[in-house]
């Protein structure tokens, strides 16, 4: 099971019900989130705020605390209460962090070094949904102090977690959603990252703030260009008979199976509206 969900997903404090609404209207998918978004002395307003919601529960998700949380039983029982039935665990570890939310869907978030090795075995439970990774808790769980170098890219160590993390997902035909862009006036390295994402098997990637939707929706929205290549090669394999079988030339190219799954990938990448400039 995938996660049916648009490219641009936003995060929102459990604790702003009078933004719920709004993210909901920008994003692709909302997450209300109980977590880090949360202090302590409002983990309980927030809880009863999400459970009151009413969100579009096929694009609605609840970042619940850890299993190590002690927090992770008063969150469940509250989006018990709620319309919504998938869930973001936090620093996701094991397999047996996802048996401890029950019968909710999850979209594990693997943000620990604990849980990136072990984000295969993760990815294979059957209440998983979707694999997220998260840089910064990534980092500080290794005991360092920045995910990111002087040049603003990611260190190795984040660019190996969210590798793993998107192969334990294509490997188990999950979801996988990149991680979130902090500098929320860097629209164009929002954009960049998302473009990465949408070229390298990503469906999704998480915001922080609601300019970063439009560049995350322009960057996985496929160009003309693309979408014409793409109709254009799967229209030429049919009449060549070769759809899924063999090899022929289209545009002085070889194509085989591996190139018509890539042209797929982009048609089912277009949503009806994106724009996106030519390449």
């Amino acid at each position: 099971m995938t996660l049916g969900m648009g490219p641009a997903i936003l995060f929102c404090p459990g604790d702003r019900p009078d933004r719920f609404g709004k993210a909901a209207e920008r994003a692709d998918g909302v997450v209300l989130d109980l977590e880090d978004a949360v202090g302590p002395e409002a983990k309980r307003s927030a809880r009863e705020a999400v459970a009151r919601a009413q969100l579009d529960p096929a694009r609605t998700v609840v970042r619940v605390n850890d299993a190590r949380s002690g927090l992770l039983a008063d969150d469940l029982a509250a989006v018990r209460r709620s319309p919504y039935r998938v869930v973001m665990l936090a620093k996701t570890e094991a397999p047996a962090d996802v048996d401890a939310v029950g019968d909710l869907d999850v979209i594990a978030l693997c943000e620990t070094a604990r849980g990136v090795l072990n984000a295969a075995a993760i990815a294979a439970h059957p209440r998983v949904v979707a694999l997220m990774w998260g840089a910064e808790d990534l980092v500080a769980s290794l005991g360092g102090t920045s995910s990111r170098d002087a040049t603003g890219g990611y260190r190795a160590v984040a660019l190996h977690a969210r590798s793993t993390v998107l192969l334990a997902a294509g490997a188990t035909g999950k979801t996988a959603i990149d991680a979130v862009h902090l500098d929320i006036a860097d629209l164009d390295g929002c954009r960049a990252e998302a473009e990465d994402a949408a070229a390298s098997g990503f469906a999704a990637k998480a915001a922080i703030h609601p300019s970063h939707v439009a560049p995350i929706r322009d960057a996985f929205a496929p160009s003309a260009g693309e979408l014409a290549w793409a109709r254009g090669v799967l229209d030429a394999a049919r009449l060549a008979g070769s759809e899924g079988r063999g090899v022929f030339r289209f545009d002085g190219r070889m194509v085989d199976e591996p190139v018509l799954r890539h042209a797929r990938g982009i048609l089912a990448r277009d949503r009806s509206g994106a724009t996106s400039p030519a390449p």
